[in-house]
């Protein structure tokens, strides 16, 4: 169906009055950089998101890198909106509402404008030009890109737009889904306001629709109709899509090939080339697809479930199936620069395809960058996999079903129908003239064309991608000419319970009185939320029945004691309900292992439930403070004391709710003493070490006759080398970790060595001196030896004698003195040992005269050794 652009509807340029969001707006400029001077993003870059860190990082398309971080203040772990071209950049944090533009030439923010939080404004950059859209006031105001000041007077649209963004040729689209319509903005010249270029219709009023741009020209997604509608020049074409379950389309669309995705359905309908074609994505999980993404003449799609991406070339075959670390969160396609950009912000990791479909994997945080850090923690294990899913059915009635009176029309209102396991496509209103269709969104509209003074009673019912459910009627009314006038003004006000209060004043009834009044809510994007009646000028709306972090504006109707209902009000303020912040999750307090007295505590941050989190309160042993991240350490408390840990988040509302955890700290090691034991030369100290909590390391100190020796070594034994035969030796073996040290004393003897004087047949005594030494070293008896193996000061003047053969000795240890000495019995050695005999003291003796054997002589230490 192919329909001609017709004239423009009435849209307002407000030329004295400002835009109520931007009049409030707070503007900061922080050493502003000269936009000629600006560094531009380098051909084939992009910003990305990373909203664990807090930080934007810019990926090199070409090489596959990330060559520069920063981070934004007070934004970890928000959700922020990036706009960028190859000269500016502005983000939005849902969180906070904060719009700042950076100055790409020192990486600092230039500007900030604050905004209402949540789901509402949006930003549209190309070029020089910037713009700021406010959704629940329908304002469209021109903004500098780098210090987000005004640029002439705002444009005023109905309520509820959705926006689209830039084409190629400098359009900005807006679609009015109140209206049915599609207007293209152009931008103002320099001393001039920007200007609506014209209005096109695209679908019936209120039916559920959503942009997508092209290179040239907008796409429009008819929820309702299960139609597309492309709009190029002057040319409208609508397409119809078999489409049973809500449909999706990407904010832009690159190339000629049009993509609407059915998550539900698993499939990708593409509009080509006066055509509707239909591919079958072989997804694990239902329901979990995002809208597909033309590149290069293929589709990627992206699971959120399953953290894939299915890629379909142009006749739908799935070629390729990527995996996609996501971290828990969603994932952002965007195509740039001639590459496409894969980017989970709660991930470590993007993707980077070329016009080839070649894969570049980027790593996100290298700290090789400016703005690196250390890595971060290794990820969390997969979530286990997902129950099976139920079985949709029908949608229930409408909750409630009420109808007010006009002059020749009334407004029907009714409560949200259950979806049942299938997401609600629209309502249908039978009782009018004709049936009419309006969005899944939507909780009110009116029907016209009807006759004053006839009786009417208007049936409701949902419809999902099973069918149609159940009808609920309205009350009865009667069309009048006597309809009173709607309230002037209507004002709302957000309460830290979560409700809101709508007031007014009192109506003109114009002859009548006035009964009751209507009040409806708008959220941005044009959904709408029947609040009820109220006999007084004000509405008490309980929390809970709006969105927390959502903006919504409010319109009110009066009803006289005729049954007639005014027009609708003008839409109040926008306000964003909001409540105390949710729990935390995933608390852990956790012993700190390294340090005495330290619990480190973390957590996952709080759902914010409207209004940002200021802060975390921890309570530790009933000590509190308050921090800002999602961490803290917790320091000076005793050994193996344990400690409970209270956090809860804290907003402009008040204190969340609490979570609890406890961890103990370290305590200094406990040594328990095992057995002792020595042979002639050495001795082994066994004992067990409780670490405390904290890594423990050992060490031993020992003495005796030979002289001490420290040393490490492991936490359960040691072994002493290099000891005295028949000696005492003392110990200590001490263990230490973070909180202290702890000891343990003992004592261990060698075994001894007894030896007596042999010199064979004819030997019957042998003189042992200083010097000389007996026998010599030619064998016999004589003077010739002068050597004692350098042991002369040892052997000391006292040791005289003769000892006969047999005498009785005490063998300490052995030294090869180099210079060989032989017995009566022909056995010659070099070796001589230290000894003690009871008459004559100690003393040095050649081996060959001991009377022991070799292997006792080579288990001996070495006298001239110190132990170890």
């Amino acid at each position: 169906m192919t329909r001609t652009v017709g004239k423009r509807s009435g849209v307002v340029v407000t030329l004295s009055v400002t835009v109520a969001m931007l009049a409030a707006v707070a503007l900061t400029v922080f050493g502003l950089g000269i936009a000629d001077k600006a560094v531009a993003v380098y051909d084939s870059s992009a910003w990305v998101w990373s909203s664990k860190k807090g930080e934007l990082g810019r990926i090199n398309g070409v090489k596959g890198t990330v060559d520069t971080r920063t981070k934004i203040k007070d934004s970890e772990g928000h959700n922020v909106e990036i706009t960028q071209n190859d000269r500016y950049l502005i983000i939005r944090d849902l969180e906070t509402g904060r719009i700042s533009s950076l100055d790409l030439t020192t990486l600092q923010v230039a500007a900030t404008m604050d905004a209402p939080a949540g789901v509402g404004i949006t930003l549209a950059l190309r070029d020089d030009v910037a713009f700021v859209i406010d959704s629940t006031q329908g304002a469209v105001r021109q903004v500098d890109p780098l210090t987000l000041n005004p640029h002439g007077q705002p444009l005023r649209l109905p309520v509820g737009l959705r926006s689209g963004g830039f084409d190629v040729e400098g359009r900005l689209w807006l679609a009015v889904p109140s209206e049915g319509t599609v207007v293209s903005v152009l931008a103002a010249k320099k001393g001039a306001d920007p200007t609506v270029e014209r209005t096109t219709v695209a679908t019936d009023p209120r039916h559920d629709i959503t942009l997508s741009v092209l290179d040239k020209g907008v796409a429009v997604l008819d929820q309702t109709a299960a139609a597309l509608v492309t709009i190029r020049d002057d040319l409208v074409k609508t397409f119809k899509i078999p489409m049973r379950a809500p449909g999706a389309v990407p904010d832009h669309t690159s190339g000629s090939d049009i993509p609407v995705t059915v998550s539900d359905d698993k499939h990708v309908y593409v509009v080509r080339s006066g055509t509707v074609r239909e591919f079958e994505v072989k997804a694990d999980q239902g329901r979990a697809l995002e809208p597909a993404v033309a590149w290069a003449g293929w589709f990627y799609v992206a699971d959120k479930l399953g953290d894939l991406i299915y890629v379909l070339d142009g006749d739908g075959n799935q070629v390729d199936r990527l995996t996609i670390k996501s971290g828990g969160g969603g994932v952002d396609l965007d195509v740039r620069e001639g590459h496409l950009f894969i980017n989970p912000p709660a991930g470590g990791e993007a993707t980077v395809i070329d016009d080839k479909h070649k894969q570049k994997t980027v790593l996100k945080f290298p700290n090789t960058v400016p703005g690196g850090d250390p890595p971060p923690p290794p990820p969390p294990p997969p979530p286990p996999p997902p129950p099976k899913e139920p079985v949709p059915e029908v949608p229930g009635a409408p909750a409630t079903v009420s109808a007010l009176a006009g002059n020749a029309e009334a407004r029907v209102s009714w409560g949200p129908a259950k979806e049942n396991l299938s997401p609600i496509v629209k309502y249908v209103i039978e009782g009018g003239p004709k049936p009419v269709e309006v969005g899944g969104s939507q909780q009110t509209t009116t029907i016209t064309g009807l006759t004053n003074g006839t009786t009417y009673t208007f049936q409701v019912h949902a419809v999902n991608g099973v069918g149609p459910g159940a009808k609920r009627a309205s009350n009865p009314v009667t069309p009048s000419s006597q309809t009173p006038d709607p309230p002037a003004s209507v004002a709302a006000q957000e309460n830290k319970d979560g409700t809101v209060k709508v007031t007014w004043p009192a109506a003109n009834g114009q002859g009548h009185k006035i009964v009751q009044y209507q009040v409806t809510a708008y959220a941005a994007g044009g959904a709408t939320v029947d609040l009820g009646k109220s006999a007084t000028t004000d509405l008490m709306v309980p929390d809970k029945k709006l969105k927390y972090g959502t903006q919504y504006s409010f319109k009110v109707v009066a009803l006289n004691d005729v049954g007639g209902a005014s027009k609708e009000s003008d839409p109040s303020n926008t306000v964003v309900p909001y409540n105390k912040p949710a729990a935390v999750t995933n608390l852990n307090a956790a012993t700190d292992t390294g340090k005495a007295g330290t619990v480190n505590v973390s957590w996952t941050a709080a759902v914010a439930n409207g209004a940002p989190v200021t802060g975390y309160v921890v309570t530790a042993n009933g000590a509190s403070r308050t921090v800002t991240g999602t961490s803290t350490v917790l320091t000076g408390y005793g050994e193996g004391q344990a400690v409970k840990v209270d956090v809860h988040a804290v907003n402009k509302a008040g204190d969340g709710p609490t979570a609890s955890d406890t961890a103990t700290t370290i305590k200094r090691p406990a040594i328990t003493g095992g057995a002792v034991t020595g042979n002639i030369s050495s001795a082994s100290v066994a004992f067990t070490v409780n670490d405390g909590g904290s890594a423990t390391s050992c060490r031993i100190d020992f003495s005796g006759p030979n002289g001490s020796k420290g040393k490490p070594g492991s936490c359960n034994s040691f072994t002493l080398a290099g000891l005295y035969a028949g000696a005492g030796y003392n110990f200590t073996v001490y263990a230490s970790n973070a909180v202290g040290e702890v000891t343990w004393a003992g004592s261990v003897n060698t075994d001894a060595v007894n030896g007596s004087i042999c010199g064979g047949t004819t030997c019957t005594k042998v003189e042992i001196r200083v010097d000389p030494c007996y026998p010599n070293p030619a064998g016999g008896a004589g003077n010739g030896c002068s050597t004692h193996g350098g042991y002369s000061d040892a052997v000391g003047a006292g040791f005289r004698g003769n000892m006969n053969s047999g005498a009785g000795l005490n063998i300490f240890c052995q030294h090869d003195s180099g210079q060989s000495i032989r017995n009566q019995n022909g056995v010659s050695s070099s070796v001589w040992v230290k000894i003690r005999n009871a008459p004559n003291g100690e003393g040095f003796l050649p081996w060959v005269w001991s009377g022991t054997g070799a292997n006792i002589r080579d288990g001996l230490a070495d006298c001239g050794a110190t132990p170890n």
